[in-house]
C-alpha cells in the first residue's frame, strides 16, 4: 500500500484537480483540492497553444506558475491530513497541454516538474505522453488502461467516457484488450461560445444550450469534418476544434441565435460521442460518465436519448466522483512507472508495443 497524488489540469482550462490516492489491489480516492486557475494564467496559456512571439520563454514562464501553483494545493491537501511529505510515493503530474500533433510526432505538455518536485519534496513523475508518440502512438488518451483498472471487474460492455475540454471513450469488455479514443469536442466549443457570447465561463448544467434549438443545416456541417470519419485509434486538441473552426463553418450559413448554436454545439458533442461508440462496440451495456460533462444535465439526458440500450450514469454511480477520475488516474500512472508496469495500450494509441510511461524526478 502506497500513498500517491495526481495532478491534473485539462483543456478547459478551468483550474488544477489535485487527488490523493491510496494504491493497493484498486486505487482508493482518500481526498481531493481544487485550485482555480488564474485568468491571467488562463489567457497565457490559451495563447501558447498558437504560435507567438516570445514563446520559448512565456511558456518557461507559464509552467513555472503553473508549478508553483500546484505546489501551493498540494502542501495545502497534506496539511489538511496531518500528512508530510515523505508520507507520499510520488506526485504524477499531466502537465498543461498547449500543443498535440502526433501526425508531426510530438505533443507538448508544461508544468516543470523538477520545481514541483523542489517545492514539495516529493518525487515527482511527468511527461507521460511522449514516450507513447515516440513509439509511433497517439500520446492519448491515457485513462482507458485506469478505467479499466477501476471498473474492468463489472464484467459487461461498458464505456466509460470522459467529458473535458474534448471527450474520450473507453471501451471494456471482457477478454479483450481495452479500446478507446478521442470522440471530438467535449466541451471547448460549449465553453467558448459562451464565453464569446455571455462572457461566462460554461453553461451551468446545459441551460442555455437547453433553451435553444438544434440547427440541422449546422450540425451537418459541423461533422463533415475529416475527424469524425475516421474509426480509433485517433486524438485532438484545439489545434483543430476551436472558435475560428466554428466560425468558418458558420460562415455562409443563415444568422442564428446564439443559444441555437448553443444546442448545436452540445447536440455535436452527443452525436460524435454516441456515433463512434456505436460503430466501435455492439451491445453497450452500461455508459459511465466522468469529467466536467457528467454534471451537464442537459448532456447526460441526451447521451441517454441517443443510446436507450444502454444505462446511462456518472461514475458516481460506481464510487468514483466524476470530477476527480482523471487527477486519480494520473496519480495511478505514477505508480505505474515506478513499478516498471507498462501503462500505454497499443489498442487504444496504436502504439508499437506497451511501455512504460513518465520521466522521473527525484525529490
Amino acid at each position: 500500500m502506497a500513498l500517491y497524488l495526481g495532478v491534473m489540469s485539462g483543456t478547459s482550462l478551468d483550474g488544477l484537480d489535485i487527488a490523493l490516492i491510496e494504491q493497493s489491489e484498486q486505487p482508493r480516492l482518500l481526498a481531493t483540492r481544487y485550485l482555480p486557475m488564474p485568468a491571467d494564467l488562463r489567457q497565457e496559456l490559451l495563447a501558447l497553444c498558437s504560435s507567438g512571439p516570445d514563446e520559448i520563454a512565456r511558456a518557461a514562464l507559464a509552467e513555472n506558475r503553473w508549478a508553483t501553483l500546484a505546489a501551493q494545493g498540494i502542501n495545502h491537501l497534506l496539511a489538511t491530513q496531518g500528512l508530510q511529505a515523505d508520507a507520499i510515493r510520488a506526485i504524477g503530474s499531466h502537465g498543461q497541454t498547449i500543443r498535440h500533433e502526433p501526425a508531426r510526432g510530438f505533443t507538448v505538455q508544461i508544468g516543470n516538474p523538477a520545481l514541483l518536485a523542489e517545492l514539495t519534496g516529493i518525487c515527482v513523475v511527468g511527461d507521460f505522453r511522449r514516450r507513447d508518440v515516440a513509439a509511433g502512438g497517439q500520446g492519448a488518451p491515457l485513462v482507458p488502461a485506469f478505467h479499466e483498472a477501476l471498473f474492468g471487474h463489472l464484467g459487461q460492455h461498458l464505456a466509460v467516457l470522459n467529458v473535458g475540454g474534448f471527450s474520450n471513450l473507453s471501451l471494456i469488455e471482457r477478454d479483450k484488450p481495452v479500446h478507446g479514443f478521442d470522440c471530438g469536442p467535449g466541451n471547448v466549443l460549449l465553453d467558448a461560445w459562451i464565453e464569446r457570447k455571455r462572457g461566462q465561463a460554461f453553461d451551468s448544467d446545459g441551460a442555455w444550450a437547453a433553451s435553444g434549438v438544434v440547427q440541422q443545416a449546422l450540425l451537418s456541417t459541423l461533422l463533415s469534418d475529416p475527424f469524425f470519419a475516421g474509426s480509433g485509434p485517433k486524438s485532438t486538441g484545439r489545434e483543430v476544434f476551436n472558435l475560428p473552426w466554428l466560425d468558418g463553418h458558420l460562415a455562409g450559413l443563415p444568422r442564428y441565435r446564439d443559444e441555437d448554436v448553443q444546442a448545436t454545439l452540445l447536440e455535436l458533442t452527443a452525436t460524435s460521442i454516441i456515433d463512434s461508440l456505436r460503430q466501435a462496440q455492439t451491445g453497450t451495456e452500461a455508459l459511465l460518465v466522468c469529467g466536467g460533462g457528467a454534471r451537464n444535465g442537459a448532456m447526460m439526458a441526451r447521451l441517454a436519448q441517443l443510446l436507450p440500450g444502454a444505462k446511462t450514469s456518472s461514475t458516481a454511480a460506481h464510487g468514483i466522483d466524476a470530477d476527480w477520475v482523471e487527477a486519480m488516474a494520473f496519480a495511478w500512472l505514477a505508480h505505474c512507472c515506478l513499478e516498471g508496469i507498462p501503462a500505454n495500450r497499443p489498442s487504444v494509441t496504436a502504439a508499437r508495443g506497451l511501455r512504460i510511461l513518465g520521466a522521473i524526478y527525484p525529490a
